[in-house]
């Protein structure tokens, strides 16, 4: 048997419908001529007539009938598949699993609440990205794409959205000399017994999300981070509204005076499925611009970006 053509099969179930040649060549486009010949291909392909033919009328024979009763429901399956995947590639249906370094805000919600509503056919699940592994899951496919700290240097990963830039603080203990500050500058920050992330971020951003570190901790989580300063053994870098968010008896924030704000990118593998990660970057970008806050899209903003994260 040679190679299948699906217009032999589409050519069969219009004539059973039809059971008029001159109807089913309309309905497909198509010469009466063409129909005949693509049911004439068909019926050498199984070996048996399926359609007798008269002056008078059309109808299938036996066998055309038996073959109707198996072609229909797989050929609707077909269409189906078919179908499905051209929906999944334009991004209306399948699973956009979406990773989280950042607390998920107001600002946030409004951009899943945007994305679902543009796509009710698309299931929308959150994970929660340790602070030591910013890459790791969007790299191994544990979620599509992922709302991180920048800076992102990643030649496997894209950068879409560049969001949500904020004024820096220090986590610092309650008995901490900084508490009587108004601010700290930047350049006392490599005295400031900075707690960093560890591994397995890559160590450019490890540097960054703790830019005067040394010979300081490393935590794999933001609590245990926080744990530490409160017990008096380091201090740690984090935005105004994750201050204000971990604010809690034990831990002063103080602001830091000479960095730049922090930022946060959404992030996805690069060349893979990354229709529904696209949808998912254009809602965080309409929902920064619902917010009034100031929002930058693509790869290059990202290189100006400030480097310490909005989640420590």
């Amino acid at each position: 048997m040679g190679q299948l053509e699906t217009r032999e099969l589409e050519c069969f179930l219009a004539l059973a419908d039809e059971l008029h040649f001159g109807r089913a060549a309309r309905r497909l486009y198509l010469s009466q001529s063409r129909v005949s010949q693509l049911l004439a291909a068909l019926e050498r392909r199984v070996g048996t007539r399926l359609v007798d033919r008269t002056s008078r009328r059309v109808r299938l024979t036996p066998s055309g009938e038996r073959f109707l009763t198996e072609l229909r429901p797989a050929y609707e399956r077909l269409t189906s598949v078919v179908e499905s995947a051209r929906e999944a590639a334009l991004g209306r249906t399948g699973t956009l699993r979406i990773g989280f370094q950042c607390l998920v805000n107001a600002q946030m919600m409004r951009a899943i609440t945007a994305f679902r509503t543009d796509r009710p056919g698309v299931v929308t699940t959150v994970v929660e990205l340790p602070l030591a592994d910013p890459f790791g899951a969007v790299r191994r496919g544990e979620v599509d794409t992922a709302v991180v700290t920048l800076p992102v240097a990643e030649p496997d990963l894209e950068l879409g959205a560049v969001f949500s830039r904020q004024p820096q603080t220090l986590a610092v203990g309650a008995g901490h000399r900084y508490t009587t500050l108004p601010a700290v500058p930047a350049g006392e920050l490599t005295e400031a017994g900075l707690i960093a992330p560890a591994g397995p971020a890559p160590e450019y951003w490890r540097l960054a999300q703790a830019p005067g570190h040394r010979d300081g901790p490393e935590v794999s989580t933001l609590q245990e981070g926080l744990t530490l300063v409160a017990a008096g053994l380091g201090t740690m870098l984090l935005c105004r509204p994750a201050a204000e968010y971990y604010a809690r008896p034990g831990l002063v924030f103080v602001p830091v005076d000479g960095l730049p704000p922090t930022s946060l990118g959404v992030i996805w593998r690069r060349g893979e499925g990354t229709a529904l990660a696209r949808e998912f970057a254009a809602a965080v970008t309409g929902a920064v611009a619902v917010s009034g806050a100031a929002a930058v899209t693509g790869a290059a903003a990202a290189t100006g970006a400030a480097p310490v994260p909005e989640t420590r």
